[in-house]
């Protein structure tokens, strides 16, 4: 790839990055100085994603930014409590997430029990109302493309606006072959359906990837129908734009 092919793909995928800081020591501190981040010389970031007790920190942070308020909900571990799920996302829609991740239960869903995944999932789009819903699948988990594509199908029969591969938090996060199901789920859909890759994207590189994935298959990528959740990958893509390595290692 050449070098202004990818300075392109930097700047298209930071437009549609969800800085993410998910860790177990965050602290204001830490989420102020990702709030800043998030708007960078190439342009601001699509959202920031953080455990819900930043997201009133974030929202005074980001104010007139353009970048949006992402939180987690049901995470990492994907239970299958449907009052988890509600008394989760009221507190963080009133405290003004703009968009909110999901973890679908995933282990109920495997074990043949579509009915309390499904309430899950119900309440979740019910308690979210306006905002973005993006259903993390934890494809790593379900590992084969049939259960990958059943809890798509699921997740968009549910009323998802986004698709999510992966938490992050497990040995097999984001795959191509994995984002490739979500993709063509997405553009199978009735209604617009989004795509997030989330977990071990790093590089230009690998950015550019997942990018080239999503346009031939939903058309051109964009922060509407297109994300990536990482934290390292930021890092990469400033360095690309400023000429220098495509990879940096680093985070979620």
């Amino acid at each position: 790839m050449t070098s202004e092919a990818l300075a392109d793909t930097a700047r298209r995928a930071i437009a549609c990055l969800d800085l993410t800081s998910l860790n177990n020591g965050d602290d204001d501190a830490a989420i102020e100085k990702l709030c800043r981040r998030a708007v960078t010389p190439a342009g601001p970031v699509a959202a920031v994603c953080v455990w819900p007790r930043f997201v009133p920190l974030c929202r005074d942070r980001l104010e007139g930014s353009g970048v949006k308020v992402c939180t987690v909900v049901n995470f990492p571990h994907g239970r299958d409590s449907v009052e988890r799920v509600r008394d989760e996302i009221l507190p963080a829609i009133a405290d003004g997430a703009d968009e909110i991740d999901v973890v679908l239960p995933y282990t109920a869903l495997l074990t043949g029990r579509v009915a309390e995944a499904r309430a899950v999932l119900d309440m979740a789009r019910l308690m979210t109302g306006e905002a973005t819903l993006k259903v993390i699948l934890e494809t790593g988990r379900l590992l084969t493309q049939s259960a990958i594509r059943e809890a798509s199908e699921l997740a968009v029969d549910a009323g998802a606006d986004f698709l999510k591969t992966s938490t992050g938090k497990v040995a097999i996060s984001a795959t191509l072959e994995a984002a490739h199901v979500l993709l063509d789920v997405a553009a199978a859909a009735p209604r617009p359906v989004g795509v997030k890759v989330a977990g071990g994207v790093r590089t230009t590189d690998q950015a550019a990837a997942y990018l080239r994935l999503a346009d031939a298959i939903n058309g051109r990528a964009e922060p509407s129908n297109f994300r990536f959740g990482a934290s390292g990958l930021l890092d990469a893509l400033l360095a690309t734009l400023d000429g220098g390595p495509a990879t940096v290692s680093a985070g979620y």
